[in-house]
Order: structure tokens, then C-alpha cells, then sequence
């Protein structure tokens, strides 16, 4: 895995990957595959919010939980697909407020990597899933992973964004030093999928608050048409 970290985050993780439990991780994972079981996204997508997304780039996080787990779908950028696949529930969801907060067209594409490129960090706390089993990868390991590179934006004099969307991301993100210290800008609201989305979801704009504030710190705001 060492190979594939981009160059910004290799002092950020490459001592997280020297770890017993990152070799652990690495370890579990080639023993499933070889045992015949399917892992979403596939090698060479597994870290690609952070290809997209150098850290000296980053000015928005967006915390998801773990890849979507049908076949196809994960792309290794949190709540995105590839184009032309299906626009997942929660997605769509998040294409509803989009339009509402900023105006403009419902997006077609599930493709976010417009949004990566310009410096919004797609994560997800646990990077891989087994096929047909939400959540099958947590606890293995890949939250040290993505702690690291949450806690590296935080602990940056730039100020940034970061949007929290449900109680998993929210309780990730209290283990962060130096998240709430009135440098960075903090959305917090429900999630975005269809069980939660009524709930506050809808309405919360966070792009629109996402940009003013970029703005008012001179980083400039992101264009969120995809």
C-alpha cells in the first residue's frame, strides 16, 4: 500500500502504514481476496480521494462512511459513482439539496471528481467493503488511515471546511484534535439518505455556507456543478 500513497500524504501516512495494525489490514485483505471474495473499489481505486485531492489542496472534507458495496458503484471517492452508473438514493438526495441551495439543474452524473479536483476531499472513514455487506470492512483498521489524514487538514493554518453529514461522521470527527478551534468552518446535519434526509438534511445549504466562507478567507469558492 505504501507504493500507492500520493506524494502530499506520504508524510501523513506513511507512519500509520509502518503500524502492526495497518499491516494487520493489509494482511486480512489479500487473505479475502485470495479466498475468492469481492472488494469494492478495486486495487488502484482504494485511495483515490487522495490522488484527486493533494493535502495542500484540500479546502472542503466530506466524511462518508464506508464505499457503496454493489457492484460497479464504488469509486474511491466518498458518496460518488462512475459515469453512468445509477444515481444512488443518498446521492440523489444530495443532488436535490444541491439544486436547491445553489439553483440550477438536478445533476445526471454520479461522477464527483469535479468536486476532488478542486479541492474537496471525498473520504470515507473505511476505505474498502466486501460485496453485498454495508459495513463489512470497519473496524479493521482503516479508521487510523483516514483519522490521519482528517487530523493533517485540521491541523493546517488554512481554514477550512468540513461537512458532516450523520451521526458516524460527527463522531469520527470528535476524534480530531484541533477540528473545533474556530479556524475551520463546521456543517453538521443529518445524513443525506432517504431515512434521515427529512430530518434536516434538507435545507441545511451546505454548499452555499461552504463557499461564503471560503470566500471570506480568500480560498475561493468551489464550483459544485458536476
Amino acid at each position: 500500500m505504501k507504493e500507492s500513497i500520493p506524494e502530499s500524504w506520504r508524510p501523513v501516512l506513511e507512519p500509520v502504514l509502518a503500524r502492526d495494525e495497518a499491516r494487520a489490514l493489509g494482511a486480512w485483505l489479500r487473505a479475502e481476496e485470495a479466498a475468492g471474495k469481492t472488494v469494492y473499489p478495486p486495487r488502484g481505486q482504494r485511495l483515490k480521494a487522495l490522488e484527486l485531492t493533494p493535502l495542500d489542496a484540500v479546502k472542503v472534507v466530506i466524511l462518508g462512511q464506508d464505499p457503496y458495496h454493489g457492484p460497479g458503484q464504488a469509486m474511491g471517492l466518498a458518496f460518488s459513482v462512475p459515469e453512468g452508473v445509477k444515481l444512488p438514493p443518498s446521492l440523489r438526495n444530495i443532488y436535490k439539496e444541491l439544486a436547491s441551495d445553489l439553483g440550477g439543474e438536478t445533476p445526471i452524473s454520479g461522477d464527483l471528481s469535479h468536486w476532488s479536483r478542486q479541492g474537496v476531499l471525498l473520504l470515507n472513514n473505511t476505505l474498502t467493503v466486501e460485496d453485498g455487506k454495508a459495513g463489512s470492512h470497519a473496524g479493521r483498521g482503516w479508521d487510523a488511515v483516514t483519522d490521519a489524514c482528517v487530523a493533517a487538514v485540521a491541523a493546517r493554518d488554512a481554514p477550512s471546511v468540513f461537512i458532516l453529514w450523520g451521526s458516524h461522521a460527527q463522531a469520527q470527527a470528535k476524534r480530531i484534535d484541533g477540528l473545533r478551534d474556530g479556524r475551520h468552518l463546521v456543517i453538521e446535519s443529518p445524513h443525506p439518505s432517504p431515512l434521515s434526509a427529512h430530518r434536516g438534511f434538507f435545507g441545511s445549504k451546505p454548499f452555499s455556507r461552504s463557499n461564503s466562507f471560503l470566500v471570506e478567507h480568500g480560498r475561493g469558492a468551489v464550483d459544485w456543478r458536476v
